[in-house]
């Protein structure tokens, strides 16, 4: 046997007992004749002791070992005279009698620590090493564990777990497909799912009734930290229910992983519309834990003072509490912030209602002292606070400013607690938006997403206001999950790929199976998708999807320990016919 014992499981009552482990060398350390070896495996750390008066040649090979060997060790187990309270086997350590080493190892480029030095770049190209790190360990298991308890909850609710094809035919209404050209089908591809949406209706309409999958999604898109080119969804359909069920259902289930995970008992959820999500924090995920709701201020500032204002389509501050004492330089620096491409504001206007009572701001020489004491009163503002205010000819533009603006200031207070969790339900979404690169309608969610049915006699004169029934899980400001309820009716269905632009043949050409299958006695039905990913990064405090993945990719959706993508071979190509420039003369 290799080991009898793993790294992280002796404890005092095992004082007196001969063990054998196994693992990695974290450190060693010579004090006078002994020798110190902490020894690291997937389950914890144990003080190894090679004593050169006792064993003198085992000793010399100890010293021999360097960071990151692979060994087995034989010892007896001893209560510690000093011990290690921040270890779990901090009471007793191996006084080893056998040493056998199993792999030697170069330096790691970066140490093996909770506090590494290494960067995300080299972290990256050796993340088989990165992965030895407790830290980096600890955000998979938890991610087990979630994945163990989401299959036993939605089994004790009569799901069933199918899995599902990844090489399907491309769907273009979403984001970009990764495809794959076929060798046995020359000029086909395949794409690789974006997600099971159309599969698991298929399995709705087949009689499963219920239907989950963790499932590995595709999608090929500018990344950033929460976006990974292949991601993993909780993905889940079912039939004969309306959006109460599906949400108290799913509700049910992020409340047992709450308590679970994090010990967090979560209140019944409010439901908030999409219509005010945008109006009170210009987001349709917005982030409950602190405050500055958005004021809207056209009454206040419209005034024929200010042409800036006296133009703008939308006029919306927040109040950030206590932050009247703001330099001109932090000022200056929260312009620039709303300037940046990404935001794109033209300006930021401040209002400093000081604690003397005084009043300073960007815009005194245009309005008098009647309009900031109104100003004040409508922004709840007191003595000692700053409000920022954004205009613009787009309200929503501009409310998703005032958005980017206001989570920079919970930032920089502090207000963001990782360990806090404000969870909600955001619903009723429009079912269209406009595409300014398409020039026509899209649907905001997918193309077999119901409308609301109040909203149906709107579908043939208005259709940009007609909401959708659909309905997205939101947790501190990040969207964990998302879903609707289906059209089942095959007229229904026909219009909505009507409104969209589908031809009759171009709608039979990309969704033929489904349409087909639904004059089948199609159940009504719903489903909702979880990001694993996210979920999981939420729950482990991490800013980044990427630690909680074993083998993520990084901001270019390189593999840089794989160096993927890569070019194939010209053979490859042929056999494929495809003919790619290389750049090869």
């Amino acid at each position: 046997m290799y080991r009898t014992k793993t790294c992280g499981e002796l404890r005092a009552s095992d004082n007196g007992s001969v063990v054998t482990l196994a693992g990695w060398v974290q450190r060693s350390r010579k004090m006078g004749g002994m020798t110190f070896v902490d020894l690291r495996d997937r389950y914890g750390i144990t003080q190894l002791v090679f004593n050169e008066a006792v064993d003198k040649e085992l000793c010399e090979r100890a010293n021999k070992l360097g960071r990151e060997y692979c060994v087995q060790v034989t010892g007896k187990v001893c209560e510690r005279e000093s011990k290690n309270a921040n270890m779990p086997t901090g009471d007793i350590e191996v006084i080893a009698s056998e040493l056998n080493v199993l792999s030697e190892s170069l330096t790691p480029p970066f140490t093996i620590e909770d506090n590494t030095d290494g960067g995300d770049d080299i972290r990256m190209k050796y993340r088989y090493l990165d992965l030895r790190r407790a830290a980096v360990r600890r955000n998979l298991e938890l991610r087990h564990r979630m994945t163990i308890l989401i299959r036993n909850f939605l089994d004790s609710k009569q799901f069933i777990e199918v899995e599902t094809p990844i090489l399907i035919g491309s769907t273009p209404e979403g984001a970009r497909d990764f495809v794959v050209p076929s060798r046995m089908n020359p000029g086909q591809f395949y794409a690789l799912p974006q997600s099971p949406q159309t599969l698991k209706q298929l399995l709705m309409v087949s009689g499963f009734d219920r239907y989950f999958q963790i499932a590995k999604c595709f999608r090929d898109e500018d990344l950033r930290a929460d976006r990974q080119p292949e991601f993993t969804q909780i993905d889940c359909e079912m039939s004969f229910v309306d959006q109460d069920d599906v949400i108290d259902l799913f509700e049910e289930m992020a409340r047992h992983l709450f308590r679970e995970i994090r010990g967090v008992e979560l209140p019944k959820l409010q439901q908030m519309t999409w219509h005010e999500a945008m109006r009170r924090f210009g987001s349709d995920k917005p982030d409950l834990r602190f405050g500055m709701e958005f004021v809207e201020l056209m009454d206040v500032l419209k005034t024929g003072a200010f042409p800036v204002f006296d133009s703008a389509e939308y006029i919306g501050g927040i109040c950030v509490p206590g932050c009247a004492s703001y330099t001109r330089k932090q000022l200056d620096q929260l312009t620039d912030f709303v300037k940046r491409p990404q935001i794109g504001a033209k300006g930021l206007v401040y209002v400093k209602y000081n604690a003397d009572g005084s009043v300073k701001s960007s815009i005194d020489k245009f309005y008098g002292p009647e309009v900031f004491q109104k100003l004040k009163e409508k922004m709840g503002a007191s003595d000692g606070d700053l409000v920022l205010i954004l205009s613009g000819d787009k309200p929503n533009k501009a409310r998703m400013q005032l958005c980017a603006l206001r989570l920079e200031m919970g930032d920089r207070l502090g207000l963001r607690d990782k360990d806090r969790f404000e969870c909600l339900w955001i619903v009723d979404f429009p079912l269209f938006e406009w595409s300014d690169e398409e020039q026509r309608l899209m649907s905001t969610h997918h193309p077999f997403t119901m409308p609301n049915p109040d909203d149906i006699p709107l579908l043939d004169e208005h259709p940009e206001r007609v909401r959708a029934k659909a309905y997205d899980f939101v947790c501190n400001g990040i969207e964990v999950g998302g879903g609707s309820l289906r059209i089942h009716d095959g007229k229904l269905q026909e219009k909505m790929f009507g409104i969209l632009g589908f031809t009759p043949e171009k709608a039979m050409a990309q969704f033929g199976f489904l349409i087909n299958a639904f004059k089948y006695g199609a159940p009504p039905h719903a489903g909702l998708a979880f990001g694993l990913d996210r979920f999981v990064s939420i729950m482990a405090g991490l800013d980044s999807i990427r630690d909680c993945i074993a083998f993520p990719k990084n901001n270019s959706g390189r593999d840089v320990m794989l160096d993927a993508p890569g070019v194939l071979d010209v053979k490859q190509l042929e056999e494929l016919h495809l003919k790619v420039d290389l750049g090869q003369e």
